[in-house]
This record gives structure tokens, sequence and C-alpha cells, in this order.
């Protein structure tokens, strides 16, 4: 028996739900354009459907006429980029995610506590960019467990780690052992403050992968979170696939021994690109047979909007 299973939860976590929702009211209030540094989040439909509201998205700051508003991504920025608005005459409202503005807190507070700080994350991506602008000091990039072992540091130097929100647990355990094992001073955050959304969609997928045959993603290539699910499934042995939509499936992804077809996806994706997924492996693979099982946990998170678009 054929049959698709909807793994939740999924999709829109409430720091981006927040973003995209700073960015419309910022539309309603302003009037177009509103201009948006990077990505306001790492997928493509939901850019494209602000652009057609009346975003305009660009790299730098020099791009935007004085006096303009200006989004600053659910990623974060450095404090550079935010003091280079003020000076550029343009008008900032902050979208980063809370919980990359908790990771920026923890950075400054260790650094005041004259601890050399050191970064998880993967390198080049905006948040890691943004997170390392935060203080003064030099901050230290680690992406493996190998990298511990190059870094120029003292083994008595205090010393403190932080993380990158969209790594869960098991994506910086073996890092952070190699790092308490390589320094005797050494303080970081409790696994609480993990960000609840990355760590709720890869113990979702992980549980899924007891009973799936294959994996279906959808999230941008450049979407950290969506990246280690499909790494999570084929950790776990099972084929899984990162799309944008559904018209990067493939046929020949599926045999006569697929059964079950598990579909995520990660926290940037709209339900609605989940909806058309659903449609087209149903009308494919002839499947009558649509499951939703909760793997994790229930999530009522919300985060509150900036006080001046409320």
């Amino acid at each position: 028996m054929k049959k698709i299973l909807l793994i939740k939860p999924r999709g829109f976590c409430a720091g981006v739900e927040r973003a995209i929702d700073i960015v419309e009211k910022a539309l309603l209030k302003y009037g177009s354009p509103v201009y948006v540094r990077h990505e306001i989040v790492h997928n493509k439909k939901v850019v494209d459907d602000l652009k057609n509201k009346g975003a305009i998205f660009v790299k730098e700051l020099d791009e935007i006429p004085v006096g303009s508003v200006v989004v600053f991504s659910a990623h974060g920025v450095s404090q550079k980029v935010e003091n280079d608005a003020y000076t550029n005459m343009l008008n900032p409202i902050d979208a980063t995610c809370p919980l990359v503005k908790k990771v920026h807190n923890q950075a400054k507070y260790y650094s005041d506590k004259n601890r050399e700080v050191i970064l998880i994350g993967h390198a080049k991506h905006p948040e890691v960019e943004g997170t390392i602008g935060r203080i003064e000091k030099k901050m230290y990039l680690v992406q493996t467990s190998a990298d511990v072992s190059l870094l120029n540091i003292n083994k008595e130097t205090p010393v403190a780690y932080i993380t990158q929100t969209t790594l869960s647990f098991d994506d910086t355990k073996d890092i952070i052992m190699a790092l308490k094992e390589k320094f005797t001073d050494i303080v970081g955050p409790e696994l609480s403050d993990i960000c609840y959304a990355t760590q709720n969609r890869q113990t979702a997928v992980k549980k899924a992968c007891e009973i799936i045959d294959i994996l279906i993603v959808i999230g941008s290539e450049n979407s950290s979170n969506s990246n280690r699910l499909r790494d999570v499934a084929q950790n776990h042995g099972k084929t899984a696939y990162l799309i944008d939509s559904y018209t990067d499936i493939k046929h020949e992804w599926f045999s006569d021994s697929t059964n079950i077809v598990g579909i995520t996806a990660g926290a940037s994706a709209p339900e609605e690109l989940v909806i058309g997924v659903v449609e087209y492996i149903k009308n494919l693979l002839k499947i009558d047979i649509i499951d939703e099982e909760d793997f994790g946990i229930v999530e009522k998170v919300k985060f509150n909007l900036p006080r001046d678009l409320v």
C-alpha cells in the first residue's frame, strides 16, 4: 500500500513568520518601495511574493536611496551594517529572529567577560557573518570537530562557544565535545538555547525515518536548516531530496518498492509549496492515502513585531 506521510512540525517557524510580517506591514505603513537587505528568509517563493507586493531586495546598503526604509533580514546583520544604515540616512527596521538576537547577546556577554568567543557555524552564511560582526574582538569560527585542533588559542585561556541557530544539538555535539576536551575553562549555552524549530524538525524527520522509504524536503538550496533535514534522513540510511517546488521532482526517484513517501519543509518554506508537492506526487504515483503525523512538539511560539509596526 502506497501513501504519503506529511511530517509535523514543518514549514514556517516563528522567526520567519515575524520577518515576513515585518516586510508586509512596512509596505502597508510606508508604501512601496521598502528595501530589504539580502533575502528576508531563504526561500525563492517568499522573496518573489514580497517583490510582487513592492519590496526591493538589495545586496548592500549603498544600493538604497537616502531616506528609504530598509529591513534587515531574519538572519541578522553586523554592528557595522546597522551603524552604516544610520550613517547613510536610512530608516532601518530590524527583522532579525529573536533567537539569532539571543546568540548576538551571548557573544557580547562572553566577550565582555574577557572570554575568547568561538562560533560553531557555516562560513559565509549570513547569520554567521552577522554574528561575527557583533563584537569588536576576533571571533573564531569552527565548522567541524577537526577545526577545533587548528584553533590558535592556549588551552588554559577562558573561552566560550555559541552556535548558529540553524544547527541542532546533533549537528554541534561532536564539536562541543572536542572544544571541552581542548580547553580547561570553557562555557556555552544550555541545550534549551538551541533553536526550537531546527531541533523539532530534525527530531521529527529522525522519527519518520523509522517508517518512510524516501524523504522529500521542500526548501531552497541556500537554506541551511533545509539542507540539514536532508542530511538527517541520509544519515539514517534514507534516500532524500531537497527541492524548491514540485517542478524539481523526477519520476526516477521512485520505484515499485517505494511505499511511504515522507514530506517535510524547511523553516522558511510556505505550506502552499507542500500542498503542490503532495498533489504532484499523489498523481504521479497514484496514491490515495495521505497521512499527517506529528512526530515532534506542537509549536505555539510567537514573536512580537517591532512596536512601530504594531
